[in-house]
């Protein structure tokens, strides 16, 4: 199921739309502010992030601006500031829509609809992190000018921790995600691929696939 993060330090506000996003069939994580947000997003994925802009300890356009660093996934704003220079402000930071309050939760599942059917779309073709773009469909990595090509089962996991930078994956998941019913295979098989990964992305300078020990792996993205 889809898993959406909601940002806002109002308490009312933040309620009513977790109860309208989670009837209309989503995952609802909240978040009281910026720094919570990122805190959250250390130890799960998600799919788009709804977030207000004024707020304490960390603002919604800084926030923004600091998880475009790494994610990818959708943001929609939420503010009672409408001027075009607010608005131009809450893009330039890396949102992808904007949403003026009060909220209206219809126009809000309809916005939310639309930016993941976009984001279901994109993710299909690539996901890039610097120099380096990684296809889906031709199943190859690009790093400026080279074609990388992978077996499917080493970019299958490497899709995987690219889709959900910093997430940490155990060796189960894995073996579920991308193996399915056949994961009665020995769970050091993920190391082994691990280290084939790593050994085609070494010279790449904008991803690395980290060891957190006694956990599994994650992919490092480079600032």
């Amino acid at each position: 199921m889809v898993r959406i993060l909601i940002v806002e330090d109002d308490e009312g506000l933040r309620h009513y739309l977790k109860e309208g996003l989670s009837q209309a069939g989503y995952i609802v994580i909240e978040a009281e502010d910026g720094s919570d947000a990122l805190d959250l997003l250390d130890q799960q994925a998600i799919d788009l992030m709804i977030t207000d802009v004024m707020m304490p300890n960390l603002d919604g356009v800084t926030l923004t601006s600091e998880l475009r660093e790494v994610y990818v996934f959708p943001i929609l704003m939420l503010t009672a500031l409408e001027s075009i220079t607010d608005k131009k402000k809450g893009f330039l930071s890396g949102a992808d829509d904007y949403l003026v309050k009060p909220v209206e939760l219809e126009e809000l599942l309809l916005r939310v609809n639309a930016l993941l059917r976009r984001s279901n779309i994109a993710r299909e073709k690539k996901i890039a992190f610097g120099r380096t773009v990684i296809e889906e469909a031709a199943r190859v990595v690009i790093y400026e000018n080279e074609r990388i090509e992978f077996p499917m089962k080493e970019f299958d996991i490497l899709f995987k921790l690219a889709s959900n930078p910093r997430k940490i994956f155990t060796r189960q998941q894995l073996m579920d995600d991308i193996w399915g019913y056949e994961a009665e295979s020995d769970l050091r098989t993920i190391d082994v691929h691990i280290k084939r990964i790593r050994k085609r992305l070494e010279h790449i300078e904008d991803i690395e696939v980290k060891t957190v020990w006694g956990l599994g792996y994650r992919l490092e993205v480079q600032k």
